[in-house]
């Protein structure tokens, strides 16, 4: 479907000159009726990532089952690759590709350039390894990427005595001259712009030859589930992470133990889905849910019911039911007033819930996603705005108040959650084309493919 000639909002993530013309872009399907769908999803992003750094540290190969298959596990697998682990695609039985054996480098060695695309965990998790690595790593990735935040690990690995080379920008590109060995011990760092900071020293600490006592300094750190995750897949490998006050984490010298992994489903990845279950009506199931885990998307089970919808946990089923139409004949969706400090990547999926929503929305605790792929506050604001919205930015949020919407172009800024969010919108509203929803492959290249299943 061509859409021409339309006047955009005046953000730009990007800062480049603003096109009033687009390319053929993806129309969002719009529901004609209630959903009883049941889908399988393919694994966890954050758990892959995490799973692959620790399988290249370890002593000896690891076998990763249903791992995720995207851009950023295969730049992950790239990256690790170029400083020499090997991997091998096996067989799988798990519906969505191969399964994984990593085996670790009997040296790590530099003297490469790993592309970060637009991953966090790559930019952030890599530059550690890179440091035990022997020789120099050059990082770079998209445009984008060069604008996210990175002093954490920068001035961090600088604390610990590692030769990093970035012309004073504090951000990409940079290169790692690493000798094959890091010191370790005590270390400060502001992590308020990304819990990944903490992550990335962790996952690599074992292998400093003193370990790493890691204290957090400045505002709360953000999305503090992912460190738990991260701590808790150190665990699973013999990695103790001891939290001895608030801010402090402290890891031993030792070795990471080599381990067969079984890879989580994506609870994020399942909040668009989830979500069109209020939108269209009906009910949409996720199969494979844990009973336990640390992934953040096991918030929508507590999340969903705020804004009206049922949710039952069945076994490893996971069914989320529409709320009961409004006296109107609306959808019965509520407004609600969030907090999201701890689940910022749910927080764009959610706000397009809260943008057809009868009543009005504050969603808060979530200005470190400016930070994020793009600008998500102003990409959020923009967008909905440019469809009819009325949407205000907050210091760190944004209210959602109800409008009438109408369709038009949707700008996915790169970023797959500003993609999702955009055919949340489009099941609702006919006319909302998505123009690029091929960014969903950076966490789930079969999204389009999920989408159109919902409604058959």
């Amino acid at each position: 479907m061509q859409i021409s000639r339309y006047s955009a909002p005046e953000f730009d993530p990007y800062g480049d000159t603003r096109q009033t013309d687009t390319d053929d872009g993806w129309l969002a399907p719009v529901a004609t009726g209630p959903l009883a769908a049941v889908l399988s999803l393919p694994g966890s992003k954050s758990l892959t990532n995490r799973e692959l750094v620790l399988a290249a540290l370890a002593d000896g190969p690891s076998l990763l089952r249903t791992p995720l298959w995207s851009r950023d596990s295969e730049l992950m697998v790239e990256g690790l690759r170029a400083l020499g682990t090997r991997f091998e695609r096996v067989a799988g039985a798990g519906g969505f590709g191969d399964d994984l054996v990593v085996t670790p480098a009997e040296e790590l060695t530099g003297s490469t350039t790993i592309d970060c695309g637009l991953a966090g965990t790559v930019m952030r998790f890599l530059p550690p390894v890179a440091a035990l690595a022997l020789g120099p790593t050059t990082f770079d990735g998209d445009e984008y990427a060069r604008k996210r935040p990175m002093s954490g690990v920068v001035e961090g690995l600088r604390g610990l005595g590692v030769d990093l080379d970035d012309d004073g920008r504090g951000t990409l590109p940079f290169t790692v001259h690493g000798t094959g060995r890091v010191a370790g011990g005590p270390l400060e760092i502001d992590a308020s712009a990304s819990s990944q900071f903490v992550s990335a020293l962790l996952l690599s600490a074992a292998r400093f030859e003193r370990g790493l006592d890691l204290r957090h300094r400045g505002e709360r750190v953000p999305s503090a589930p992912h460190i738990e995750m991260t701590v808790a897949t150190l665990a699973a490998r013999g990695v103790a992470v001891a939290e001895p006050e608030p801010g402090r984490w402290v890891v031993e010298p030792g070795r990471i133990r080599a381990l067969d992994v079984d890879i989580e489903p994506d609870l994020s990845n399942a909040a668009p889905f989830l979500i069109a279950a209020l939108v269209a009506g009906g009910s949409v199931t996720i199969t494979g849910w844990p009973r336990t885990t640390t992934q953040v998307g096991a918030q929508l089970a507590d999340l969903l019911p705020r804004f009206g919808a049922r949710v039952e946990l069945a076994g490893d089923r996971l069914t989320v039911h529409a709320p009961e139409p409004g006296a109107d004949g609306g959808r019965g969706i509520r407004g609600v007033d969030l907090d999201l400090s701890e689940a910022g990547e749910l927080a764009p999926n959610l706000v397009g819930l809260a943008a057809v929503a009868e009543s009005p929305s504050i969603i808060t605790g979530i200005g470190h996603i400016r930070h994020h792929e793009t600008d998500r506050l102003a990409a959020l604001a923009a967008e909905i705005n440019g469809l009819g919205g009325r949407v205000t930015e907050l210091d760190d949020g944004l209210r959602i108040e109800p409008a009438r919407l109408h369709g038009g172009p949707w700008r996915a800024y790169a970023d797959h959650r500003m993609a999702t969010t955009g055919a949340i919108v489009g099941l609702a509203v006919p006319g909302v084309v998505v123009d690029d929803i091929g960014t969903t492959s950076k966490t789930l290249p079969q999204f389009p493919e999920l989408w159109e299943r919902l409604r058959s």
